[in-house]
């Protein structure tokens, strides 16, 4: 239970400071822009991966959590209740937000203004590199303490290069959640299909590459 409270506080923490973050810049006329926004993921993610890590793993991501559930570093029934627990933390998140900034026209939630296939495209490739990082730096002990560091500052580069196109997401439960609260769920399969794609590819190519022999 408490590998799911944390996934639980992790993805709360991830979609509330993110997504607030662009609800605040939509609000208050720029005043974050893209890169204050992409600041607010990555910061939050690097802190998410050193207070949880040693705990649950930190995923805070279905796409990441179903990868290594295929690589079997995690059982099938954490597996479930991983994701579970990660989109109740961003509902709530997303529910929570929607409360305080009332008067809101946005939720932070993602949409593909860039276009479907540049979106899909984006959010697979994004994830793949996200996944092969993940699993490169985490499996090398030389470099493991690094990882929060590592992962903040990159997607903080992915959400500025495909923030305006796709919303930067690489993580079906944080599109997940506003879109749901917004109403937008018929874009909802692009931002769960192209991340879980992007994710296992990048597992089968781990495998490969890192295979001895």
């Amino acid at each position: 239970m408490k590998k799911y409270l944390a996934e639980f506080i992790g993805t709360f923490a991830l979609v509330f400071c993110g997504t607030g973050a662009v609800i605040v810049n939509s609000l208050f006329n720029n005043s974050i822009g893209l890169l204050g926004v992409s600041v607010s993921f990555g910061v939050t993610i690097t802190a998410i991966v050193y207070v949880f890590g040693s705990i649950s793993g930190a995923h805070i991501n279905p796409a990441v959590t179903i990868a290594l559930g295929i690589r079997k570093v995690i059982s099938k029934k954490e597996v479930i209740g991983y994701i579970v627990w990660q989109i109740l933390g961003a509902l709530m998140a997303s529910g929570l937000l929607k409360v305080v900034f009332y008067n809101t026209t946005t939720l932070g939630e993602t949409l593909p203004t860039g276009g479907v296939i540049p979106s899909f495209v984006l959010e697979a490739v994004f994830t793949f590199f996200l996944m092969l990082t993940i699993l490169g730096v985490s499996e090398n002990k030389s470099y493991s303490h690094l990882l929060g560091i590592v992962l903040g500052a990159l997607v903080m580069g992915f959400i500025l290069i495909a923030g305006p196109i796709s919303g930067g997401s690489f993580n079906p439960a944080r599109s997940l959640a506003p879109l749901l609260f917004t109403g937008n769920m018929h874009i909802a399969w692009l931002y769960f299909l192209a991340p879980v794609i992007g994710a296992i590819t990048a597992n089968c190519t781990w495998l490969f590459i890192s295979k001895k022999g």
